[in-house]
């Protein structure tokens, strides 16, 4: 994969939780838009207009969520790394996990001086080279309501290996959602019994040196 290092001018970023695995974030004033999803999930898509758009699960061939609004904003479907409006963002493929069908991607995202892992849809341990990437972020955005995607305890037991600083349960059951799932208890409870705090929240609103000493997990309230 190509190489790119960027770092953002500002320092702060504002993340909000749309459902399943789909965030906004705000930084230095560009919009990141991460998995957007469709109507049959049971929620409104999101709308807003998104300078780089990046999604983790990509059906073959490719899907074209936006239509004529891909013109206008930088879609990234797969592995690489790249360089858009002061962010860096590296793709690095799942190997195990993609197919003639589907292709599944966790991406790093470098802002602020903080570095971000959205895994997607992940749903098996990561390899040795996927975890090297994985285990430099700051905040993980990871599955937090078990099957069909991470088991509560092997996302508990990924967290223990990369040891970000927040993390954010993605993934989970909570009104109008369509498909099965477990809810995020189970996965916060695992967190607290090896002591762990929790919070619940809107929104987050984080600087690098917000950044906790000790892991925190934050359930963001859908938007």
């Amino acid at each position: 994969m190509k190489k790119a290092f960027i770092l953002a001018k500002v320092d702060s970023m504002i993340i909000n939780w749309y459902g399943e695995s789909c965030f906004k974030i705000v930084t230095g004033g560009v919009t990141l838009l991460v998995d957007p999803f469709e109507s049959n999930t049971g929620f409104t898509p999101p709308r807003f207009k998104a300078d780089i758009t990046l999604t983790t699960l990509t059906k073959l061939p490719l899907e074209d969520f936006f239509g004529e609004e891909k013109k206008e904003t930088n879609q990234i479907s797969g592995p690489g790394e790249f360089e858009i409006q002061g962010i860096r963002v590296v793709g690095v493929p799942l190997r195990k996990e993609t197919n003639a069908e589907e292709m599944r991607t966790v991406f790093m995202v470098e802002a602020e001086g903080m570095k971000l892992g959205f895994l997607g849809y992940i749903s098996t341990d990561p390899d040795a080279i996927e975890l090297e990437y994985i285990n430099e972020v700051d905040i993980a955005c990871i599955p937090g309501g078990g099957a069909p995607f991470l088991s509560v305890d092997k996302a508990v037991k990924l967290i223990k290996n990369i040891s970000p600083k927040i993390v954010i349960p993605t993934l989970f059951k909570i009104p109008g959602l369509k498909r099965k799932a477990g809810d995020a208890k189970e996965f916060i409870h695992a967190l607290e019994s090896n002591g762990e705090s929790t919070v619940s929240q809107e929104k987050l609103t984080i600087k690098k040196n917000d950044l906790p000493e000790h892991l925190k997990s934050v359930v963001l309230k859908k938007t």
